[in-house]
């Protein structure tokens, strides 16, 4: 399958489900996948995301190799809104490496905390700071009193991702 002519032949969740399920378990065409999300152009790269995303959900060990490159590229100025949404997502699916996991808190309380961002991206951010609560529990601490903080002005879907987070947070 050439990734780029499929990405580009029509963004559907069909077409996502064609191209992971064509990617499978294979570390090469996931590497594949992974360099035309990273080489753009902006709307390949846009549109790639979804996939990525679902193939570390099924195969959450291919992004290991991958996974500094990813988290550098979100940190891009001006990078498109679908490839932090996509990245925060897949990080809610994997147990982030040691040495990749102040790399995540940063990113992850920068969305978070940004308002601009929209909400999908900061919900994902919430979720994957909570996966590392539960190595870092000091993280707890600065996590709990953003999302209060944040909780009465997030809109439906921030509030009530925000309520059960704290929940989970308070018993960890």
């Amino acid at each position: 399958m050439n990734l780029v002519a499929a990405i580009e032949k029509e963004h559907s969740k069909a077409q996502c489900e064609k191209i992971v399920t064509y990617i499978g378990n294979s570390p090469k065409r996931f590497a594949e996948l992974v360099n035309v999300f990273l080489s753009g152009p902006y709307r390949i790269t846009q549109r790639s995301g979804w996939p990525l995303s679902y193939c570390i959900e099924r195969h959450p060990n291919l992004i290991r190799p991958h996974l500094k490159r990813i988290l550098l590229f979100c940190k891009t100025p001006g990078v498109h809104t679908s490839v932090k949404r996509n990245v925060m997502r897949l990080l809610q699916f994997i147990d982030v490496p040691k040495s990749l996991q102040g790399l995540v808190a940063d990113l992850g309380f920068s969305f978070l905390q940004d308002t601009k961002e929209p909400i999908a991206v900061r919900v994902f951010a919430m979720t994957a700071l909570v996966r590392l609560v539960q190595v870092l529990p000091d993280l707890k601490n600065e996590l709990i009193p953003i999302i209060e903080d944040q909780l009465p002005y997030g809109g439906p879907a921030f509030t009530s991702r925000g309520r059960r987070v704290l929940k989970e947070l308070k018993k960890i």
